[in-house]
Formats: structure tokens, sequence, C-alpha cells
């Protein structure tokens, strides 16, 4: 079982790379290794593979039983003719512009798709989304606002693992980075959690086992864990923001749902986006 990593196809990106971000340096993406994005804006009909990454070069996961899930090889889709990469000098509303569930992070191999997701030709509707989470009141207010941003619909896939581990991906598309950054304050998604609770999380805290070093360097995560888990099921969750992207992570265990998998899944679904 490997794990897997966004591995660049050359080009020439001097014109087209953007600056880094100085809030994480080179060192913090050499300790994460295999979850390192190695990014360049892409030219058109560009795409990005996953390839394999000795255990030995990933701190903290180099025995053979640390859990990681067998993610087959992922491409980056490629970029309609003359559309820039989502975090490009000339693209400065960071909007994607390849096919959203072309973004959305394949299931792993041996996994079972989940047949609780109700999509209607592969897109999750606003209300089917807003069901997840507990009041009405903020179900309404879910429902209308993704209509008033004009979300007609959510990219989403889930599956279930042999461990019993259910696992669900959802990504929705704003105008701008400025309208899903806007809507995500709206809903208190940051470090201090959500503002409105989910149904299978009674109470979110901050995952202090998700290392930093497995932050995008242009995709924002922010991790949780069940404080109290239901029964014996638990819950983590993480909400990304990746420029006109929000993206939502939940994956469920009983007796308790595996740091390492999730891990993984957050940080390949961010390397996509990125």
């Amino acid at each position: 079982m490997t794990i897997e990593t966004i591995e660049q196809t050359p080009v020439d990106t001097a014109d087209e790379a953007p600056p880094k971000d100085p809030r994480r340096g080179p060192g913090a993406l050499v300790r994460w290794a295999a979850a390192v994005l190695v990014f360049a804006a892409a030219a058109t009909g560009i795409a990005y593979g996953l390839t394999t990454v000795e255990r030995a070069e990933v701190p903290g996961l180099a025995t053979d039983s640390d859990g990681r899930w067998d993610y087959p090889r992922i491409e980056r889709p490629a970029l309609p003719e003359g559309s820039p990469a989502p975090f490009a000098e000339d693209n400065p509303a960071a909007v994607h512009h390849a096919p959203l569930r072309e973004l959305l992070l394949p299931a792993p191999r041996g996994s079972v798709p989940d047949p609780g997701l109700k999509d209607e030709d592969g897109w999750l509707p606003p209300g089917e989304f807003a069901e997840l989470f507990t009041l009405p009141q903020d179900r309404a207010e879910i429902r209308q606002q993704l209509i008033d941003y004009a979300v007609p619909g959510i990219a989403a896939r889930g599956w279930t693992t042999p461990d019993g581990t259910r696992t669900r991906v959802y990504l929705l598309r704003f105008g701008s980075a400025g309208a899903a950054e806007s809507w995500r304050l709206a809903h208190g998604w940051s470090s201090t959690g959500p503002v409105h609770e989910l149904k299978e999380v009674s109470v979110a805290r901050r995952d202090t086992e998700f290392p930093e070093e497995a932050q995008h360097e242009y995709v924002t995560a922010y991790p949780f864990t069940d404080a109290e888990p239901q029964g014996r099921k638990h819950t983590r969750l993480a909400f990304l923001t990746a420029g006109d992207t929000v993206g939502l992570v939940i994956q469920s265990r009983a007796g308790g749902a595996r740091d390492v998998p999730f891990q993984q899944t957050v940080t390949l679904q961010g390397q996509l986006l990125g």
C-alpha cells in the first residue's frame, strides 16, 4: 500500500508561477514529503500525476502498518485552452477553471461507493448538502445562501473502506475567492470550529494530531475531531478553502476514525485544489 503525491510535468513557468506564501517555507514541505504539491502554473492541456514515494521519506508514516490507503494514480485535469491555473498571477480571483467534479479525490482501491449520497447526475443539490447540519434554521439558512451565491450544485463523492471507515468529500465553487471566503466567514469555519453544528459531530474541537506540515501553500485546511463521539462512532472533519472553492471532508468510523487515512485524504484533496 502506498501514499501518493502529485508530480509536476516539467513546463516553463517563469511568467506564470505565483509568489510563494511566506507563511509556509520549503522546510515544511520537505517534512511532509508524501503530501507535497510541486506546484507550477499549468499551460493549456497539462495534467499532473501522483507517483509513489518511498515510506522512509515520510516522517511519521514510515512503517508498513501505518494505515495509509491505496489511492489510484491521480491526474489533475487539463485546463481549458487559454485558462490560467487557479493561483497564477493572471488569475486574481483564484478561479478554478477545471471541471469541479474532476477535482474530487477518487476513492481508494478496495472501497465501495457510498449509497447515501443522493446526487443528481453527479451533483448534490444544495438542499441535500444542507441536510448535513443539525438545526432546521441552519439548514434553511445554508440552503438559501447557496442559492444567493449562485451555487447550483455541489460536487460530492463518498466511499466506505473494508475497515468500516465512511468518507464523504464535498466541493462548492463560488464566483471568486472573495465570495468563497465571505461564505466561509459567515458560517464561522475557522480554527474555532463551525458555527452550525453538524449532525455527526457532538462537539467539534481542533484536531491537534493534524500536522501543520501537511497544510498546502495555497489551500487552508481547518481540521476538527468529535470531542464527544456519538456512541461508538467517531468523526473527523476538515474544511478546505482554495481560491473560489470550499471543500468539506467528513470521515467516521465505529471505534475511532484513524488519523493517518484522514490526514492522507485531506492532504491529497488539498493538493488537487492547489
